[in-house]
């Protein structure tokens, strides 16, 4: 096959559709290059239930292993507990996944020793080069190189155990959760992790199958959380939580089927880090609710704000030494594990609140969710830098604006703010905008909708 890497090789991962974009020798050629730019003697590789997934993986391990390395394959996992290993073991890691991407779409993400990322500019575009390099040329066989082994090794348990290190549930009350795994990863670490709490699971779609057939495993999209709404109101359950495809990400929904804004989620566990490390540094995106600096101030600790994406989220962390940090799009990530992305451990969190006191979850929740918010709307636009003018335009002379450019265009007064941000991928616009009440957001929503599709 010919490849387009430029299509391949996104912001912070590799993601194509399968076989069309990329294959398997193509996945042995990105195994070569990540030894080669990483300069690792050993390095862990696993892999989600994507039918895809097993072959490209083992591709990837046999680049590696011919450039002279160890390989450990953890096989099926989440990418958290590709993570975990990777943290575990201090060794660069390597997950197949396309997260929530449909089923013909496979990916790579990748890190270095201690789940430390690997994006554009921190590795990413060097073994994209690479490759194409060697696409271009010919791949040249490394000499006098004695290849690396490639052994497996289950990973599951000692994940499960250190994830329930990390938070104390065996006080709990008692109480009924439901669990969505959307035939993602979830399905294989739930039931591990779960094991022997104080928890009547009630289980959805825990069949591993990459084909998806109940729905999409993007519980960002709320009408992927429709039979999770449904179930745990016919069950009376205390909560539902519901994963993405590689259980990276958590989603919550309250004793009424109703979703728990993310934001809420950030405040809700930044709240409880800061009680087991006061006066930490929480980190959060900057179209996170204006309720999650708040709470953390009322909290002690000091909150900063950064662009959207993990990679931008891990650095700050890196560099501030925060004690965790949240987005909106529940990526939730923790010092604990290795600054590192984990739903499984924010969920942990969450039943550990609930559970730890008397209230329902919406009670408890009302607390870290204090504003009216749009969430994100995308609108496909001819030009983004035009629209994005007209924006600036509108309202840069107003006396009572903040303007700043950290990502995207963000416009803040003391009522409202919103911030509109261009897809690096697609000729797209996403809005966010919150206000002290809903009329006053939906006025500014409506207002900036105008113009952006105008």
């Amino acid at each position: 096959m010919t490849a387009d890497l430029s299509q391949l090789v996104k912001a912070y991962d590799v993601r194509g559709v399968v076989p069309d974009q990329w294959d398997e020798p193509l996945a042995e050629l990105f195994g070569a290059a990540f030894v080669q730019v990483t300069g690792a003697a050993a390095i862990v590789v696993g892999h989600d239930m994507r039918p895809s997934s097993p072959g490209l993986s083992r591709a990837f391990a046999r680049g590696a292993a011919a450039r002279g390395v160890d390989v450990t394959e953890i096989g099926l996992c989440s990418t958290d507990q590709l993570y975990y290993a990777s943290g575990a073991f201090d060794l660069p890691g390597a997950m197949f996944t396309a997260s929530h991407n449909p089923a013909q779409y496979n990916g790579i993400k990748m890190c270095r020793a201690g789940a430390a990322p690997v994006g554009q500019d921190t590795g990413l575009s060097d073994i994209r080069e690479l490759v194409e390099s060697w696409l271009d040329s010919g791949t040249p066989a490394p000499s006098d190189v004695t290849p690396g082994t490639i052994t497996q090794r289950d990973t599951l348990k000692d994940y499960a155990a250190y994830l329930r290190g990390l938070v104390d549930l065996t006080s709990i009350r008692p109480l009924k959760v439901v669990v969505d795994a959307g035939n993602g990863m979830g399905g294989h670490t739930v039931p591990t992790v779960f094991e022997g709490l104080p928890l009547d699971l009630v289980p959805m779609y825990f069949e591993l199958d990459g084909t998806f057939p109940n729905h999409e495993a993007n519980p960002l999209d709320p009408a992927n959380l429709v039979d999770l709404q449904k179930r745990v109101r016919e069950e009376s359950a205390d909560l539902g939580i519901a994963f993405d495809g590689d259980a990276d990400r958590c989603f919550v929904v309250d004793e009424n089927g109703d979703p728990v804004s993310p934001s809420a989620i950030t405040a809700l566990v930044a709240a409880r880090e800061l009680a087991k490390h006061p006066g930490g540094t929480v980190i959060h995106n900057l179209i996170t609710s204006w309720s999650v600096p708040e709470v953390v101030r009322e909290h002690g600790g000091t909150p900063v704000r950064t662009r959207v994406g993990h990679s931008f989220i891990k650095a700050e962390m890196a560099e501030s030494g925060a004690i965790f940090g949240g987005e909106h799009s529940a990526h939730y990530y923790f010092r604990d594990f290795w600054n590192a992305d984990t739903g499984m451990l924010a969920a942990l969190h969450v039943l550990a609140a609930l559970g730890g006191q008397d209230t329902p979850l919406s009670r408890l929740v009302a607390e870290y969710d204090r504003y009216a918010g749009s969430g994100e709307i995308n609108s496909t636009v001819d030009d983004q830098k035009a629209r994005l003018a007209a924006i600036r335009a509108a309202y840069e002379s107003r006396e009572d604006v903040t303007l700043d450019e950290l990502d995207g265009l963000t416009i803040t007064t003391g009522d409202w703010w919103f911030n509109v941000r261009p897809s690096n991928t697609e000729p797209l616009l996403r809005l966010n905008t919150e206000a002290r009440d809903e009329a006053t957001m939906a006025k500014v929503r409506d207002e900036v909708l105008e113009i952006i599709r105008g």
